[in-house]
């Protein structure tokens, strides 16, 4: 499957939660299959952290670079695009193509930078609204994600409950847990710290805070994947016996090492800075005096969510706090715990119990 990124230009301002307005802004996108006639096929994936709209497929001219969820979208892969229309988008603040720190500022002529205003799910889900708007797509006929992404696809079921038939909410939680802001803000103090960073303004001076970026993402990492995992995968095994030093002498060490300093070419600091905050700021019960169930009471769609049994980051607790509000308000709810040994990333790998789920769900979506 070829895929094709696309640019959407948007003129009208759109105002954000932190009381900033984006005064124009671009969103970049990529689609998979064919819209039907009346335009009820459609299924929106929501991105996590360090994605983007390359959701399935290649490029002509780029063979390797395969999309993240390749193993969920495509012909007759449980999103299947024989019978979806399947719509990736690249979330403000981005630094994959949408208006981020690293486009240029229309009222400046520069890149953005640390200029670039945070930005919410809430933000991220309005912008998509006006990009289905300017797909000509009244109504979704599913919204999914996993992690941040599943996050987003509940926003959407609960802020715009009449364009939303089905939410596939993946690997998420209600809200991040004291423990979850504590790694984010860690990984953020790493990036802040880093001498390059110079308060966000380190593209004016021709450098990249690689060192922060790095640590950042090692941090990351350890949360996305089980104890049982890393110790099967790794335990303590030396790559070249006792060094008796601070060099990478544990398999796990070189493996974090090298997963942050590959993160550090590619992604961009403020962004990161940027999409950790907006995970930290998720909390839909908050303006409810903490009743998620209230918080949830629009939804009209049907749910799937979806956990994994070694997901400590995002536990299948978190995912039955979401399950229990919405049986609470009576809606129309699945529930899949799935036993996988791989932590917070199962929801990108191959699972059949997890695949099967999801194919089973969408069969039953009308469109």
């Amino acid at each position: 499957m070829i895929a094709s990124p696309q640019v959407a230009h948007f003129t009208e301002p759109l105002p954000l939660a932190s009381g900033a307005t984006l005064r124009e802004y671009d969103l970049a996108y990529e689609t998979y299959g064919t819209l039907n006639a009346d335009k009820s096929n459609a299924i929106l994936i929501c991105h996590a952290l360090n994605a983007s709209h390359h959701v399935a497929g290649t490029y002509a001219d780029q063979p390797d670079n395969i999309g993240w969820w390749d193993n969920m979208v495509g012909p007759g892969k449980p999103v299947d695009t024989n019978r979806f229309f399947v719509i990736g988008v690249n979330n403000l603040g981005s630094c994959f193509g949408s208006t981020g720190p690293l486009t240029i500022n229309p009222h400046t002529a520069k890149p953005w930078g640390a200029d670039f205003p945070l930005v919410t799910v809430e933000d991220w889900v309005d912008s998509h609204a006006r990009l289905m708007d300017w797909l000509g797509i009244a109504k979704l006929a599913a919204v999914m994600g996993g992690s941040l992404g599943g996050m987003q696809a509940m926003c959407w079921a609960y802020r715009y409950p009449q364009r939303v038939a089905n939410a596939l909410v993946i690997a998420a939680a209600p809200n991040l847990s004291a423990q979850n802001i504590a790694f984010n803000e860690v990984a953020r103090q790493a990036i802040m710290a880093d001498p390059a960073f110079h308060d966000g303004t380190f593209a004016e001076k021709n450098v990249k805070p690689k060192d922060g970026l790095t640590v950042a993402r090692m941090i990351g990492h350890i949360t996305y994947i089980s104890d049982d995992q890393m110790e099967e995968k790794f335990g303590r095994e030396l790559r070249d016996g006792l060094q008796y030093g601070f060099g990478s002498e544990f398999q796990i060490e070189s493996y974090l090492r090298y997963q942050g300093e590959k993160f550090s070419e590619y992604y961009d600091a403020n962004t990161y800075l940027r999409v950790t905050k907006a995970l930290d700021y998720f909390d839909p019960a908050l303006a409810h005096g903490g009743d998620l169930a209230k918080a949830l009471s629009p939804a009209t769609a049907r749910f799937l969510i979806v956990s994994f049994t070694t997901d400590w980051r995002f536990s299948p607790a978190r995912s039955r706090e979401i399950v229990k509000a919405l049986l609470k308000e009576k809606k129309n709810v699945t529930y899949a715990e799935v036993d996988a040994p791989h932590g917070h990333d199962a929801f990108l790998l191959e699972n059949p119990q997890y695949l099967g789920v999801v194919r089973a769900f969408l069969a039953r979506a009308a469109i």
